[in-house]
């Protein structure tokens, strides 16, 4: 009977381990890194406002997309004299096969502001022919707030 219980119990504790919880602002993002925990971000372009060349566009398409916090840093206003409120950027860069565009590095960077607002900076980069620099085929910037639960925020964040 202990080696059933057991059996059954272990499974149980080992998925209330992993359960993740909906970080609802700024506070709880820096509480979850700093005490280690793994943050993901799942992006709903669609609830975000575009900007193609620094213009706002009509509309955002109807995207999904995700990002882990895996390397990320932290500036506090005083690293700018408090003329820039506190912030955090992650980013990432992956190899992708864009039907347009071909094999294009996506650069993907999220600033969290202590006000709760998100800027996900969307690029693809070709390589130059014997060069190592870049060009930019594609960029957007989307703006949008933490999705805290009770607002229609275009960014949910989870920590495990």
């Amino acid at each position: 009977m202990k080696k059933l219980f057991l059996f059954l119990i272990i499974p149980l504790l080992v998925n209330v381990s992993l359960a993740q919880t909906q970080v609802q602002n700024f506070e709880q993002l820096m509480t979850a890194l700093k005490a280690g925990k793994q943050v993901r971000a799942v992006i709903y372009y669609g609830k975000c406002k575009l900007f193609s060349d620094g213009v706002e566009q009509t509309e955002s398409p109807n995207a999904i997309g995700g990002m882990s916090f895996e390397t990320y840093e932290y500036f506090d206003s005083s690293v700018f004299k408090g003329k820039v409120p506190s912030f955090l950027t992650t980013s990432q860069t992956i190899l992708i096969n864009h039907p347009k565009y071909g094999y294009v590095q996506n650069y993907v960077k999220i600033k969290v502001r202590t006000d709760n607002s998100i800027e996900i900076t969307a690029r693809y980069l070709k390589p130059r022919k014997l060069s190592s620099k870049y060009k930019v085929v594609m960029e957007e910037t989307f703006k949008g707030k933490i999705n805290d639960g009770t607002n229609d925020g275009g960014v949910s964040l989870f920590a495990e």
